[in-house]
């Protein structure tokens, strides 16, 4: 892990939209892995008492994408393609979300890139509430594309 990957590690809390919204991070890069909690406040509760649907997502959004930077390192480019939420009960009191790639699914994407110039790998998460039933499943769609010049030709997604 590169210093600027232990500096954003360190500093993802500080990022005005979490902690507007109360999302708290724990990167485990030991584990490789990224634990995202989020407490039920006033900023963050909708009109019927409930969490607001937006800093669901927003605790979702950005760490498979970020895991798979960190991971694949500088010779891939990786950004998100789409994404969507689905909520299944109402959320109250804090939820959680485990972000976690496999290495056998690291190594599936880095070989497809490497092969074919590209992957468009799909994730999906859980948020959960204290009790582990699910509030929200999260699907995320990605493109991870080699970095250097040898790659074949690139097409449309």
């Amino acid at each position: 892990m590169n210093l600027r990957q232990k500096i954003l590690h360190k500093v993802v809390n500080l990022y005005p939209p979490f902690l507007g919204a109360g999302i708290k991070v724990r990167f485990n890069e030991k584990e490789q892995r990224a634990v995202v909690t989020l407490k039920l406040g006033f900023f963050n509760r909708n009109y019927v008492g409930t969490h607001y649907g937006g800093s669901l997502y927003s605790m979702c959004d950005p760490f498979y994408m970020i895991l798979l930077i960190d991971r694949l390192g500088p010779g891939y480019i990786v950004w998100d393609r789409s994404a969507s939420i689905v909520f299944k009960r109402p959320g109250t009191g804090t939820v959680k979300a485990e972000f976690f790639i496999s290495d056998d699914r690291l190594r599936e994407i880095r070989d497809e890139a490497d092969r074919t110039g590209k992957s468009l790998p799909v994730f999906t998460v859980d948020v959960t509430d204290r009790e582990n039933r699910v509030v929200a499943t999260v699907e995320k769609h990605l493109s991870v594309r080699k970095k250097d010049g040898n790659a074949p030709p690139r097409s449309n997604p």
